[in-house]
């Protein structure tokens, strides 16, 4: 049954990473006051918030690697002429630090919605990937509603406020939701193995424990060494896990690699993490993206159904 299983989340791997190729970057969209937006994530999230009431433009495509991501000379330019930048922080958009550094020095109002949660350490530094943990999306969310009434002219009326709200509210019911749906696994198979290090926030909240990353860092810049991969295989081997996630905006090879020295019964699945996924795709939303994981995840430590 096992390996029936692992055919199928193999598949499902293979055809999210292989849609994400190609993807185009979202373009502005609304009218009015320029916010700028650095991840596809915190777009989406800005979109829900501001309907058409100003024009958001995020910078970073579909399925992109956010920690080397770098502004084009246009790019950068909007980012110094937008009323309201909104950013992820934490040394994220490592790309851009000195881009968003810049604009910020111009006078351009910035918000770092890292700033407005409760952070987690991971290596001696603050875990930047909060976003994982839709609780505390709903807390940066809240936040930026305050940020941007104050930062964007015009934006501050009644209508914007119960838009707002609403999605807010929409983000707290998909933290429960999500809870819900990882209710399928049992508390002994509640354990992670990714491609590198960014689930530490859904860990936490749904409690599940990180057994190790294939690129045991923040960043996906890191490369392992050939005796970490052996040990951790030898920690996959030991715990009996039969998933290793890998991100679809970043290469599967080490996953891969890692299944392959386990066993052919470890499936590599693939689940949405620092980028949304491209138009079209079950991640192509913050919402999509996080219940789309949530199943992934269920359906290969769960009860054997399908992602």
């Amino acid at each position: 049954m096992r390996r029936s299983l692992s055919a199928v989340l193999v598949l499902a791997a293979l055809v999210a990473a292989a849609a994400g190729c190609g993807a185009g970057g979202p373009v502005g969209a609304g009218n009015g006051p320029s916010v700028v937006v650095t991840t596809t994530i915190l777009g989406d999230v800005t979109r829900h918030l501001v309907g058409d009431d100003a024009r958001v433009t995020v910078l970073m495509p579909a399925n992109a690697d956010p920690h080397d991501f770098q502004a084009s000379a246009r790019q950068a330019a909007e980012m110094r002429e937008a009323r309201a930048l909104v950013v992820n922080g934490g040394g994220f958009e490592a790309g851009l630090d000195d881009t968003i550094a810049g604009a910020r020095d111009d006078g351009v109002a910035t918000f770092a919605a890292l700033d407005h949660v409760p952070t987690r350490r991971q290596g001696g530094h603050v875990d930047p990937h909060f976003f994982s943990d839709p609780a505390r999306m709903a807390t940066a969310a809240e936040a930026l509603v305050g940020f941007l009434a104050d930062e964007v002219p015009g934006l501050d009326t009644a209508a914007f406020r119960r838009r707002a709200a609403a999605y807010v509210a929409d983000l707290r019911a998909l933290d429960r939701a999500t809870e819900q749906t990882l209710a399928a696994v049992p508390a002994d198979r509640r354990k992670l193995v990714t491609n590198h290090d960014v689930f530490g926030y859904f860990a936490d909240r749904y409690g599940f424990e990180v057994l190790g990353a294939v690129i045991p860092s923040a960043t996906t810049e890191a490369q392992p060494s050939p005796a970490a991969l052996h040990d951790l295989a030898d920690t996959v081997r030991r715990a009996g896990v039969p998933a290793v996630f890998a991100d679809t905006s970043s290469p599967q090879r080490l996953a891969d690699t890692l299944a392959r020295e386990v066993g052919d019964d470890v499936a590599v699945v693939a689940l949405y993490s620092e980028s949304l996924g491209s138009p079209g795709s079950p991640g192509d939303s913050y919402v999509g993206m996080v219940r789309t994981n949530a199943r992934r995840i269920a359906a290969a430590l769960g009860d054997g159904g399908s992602p």
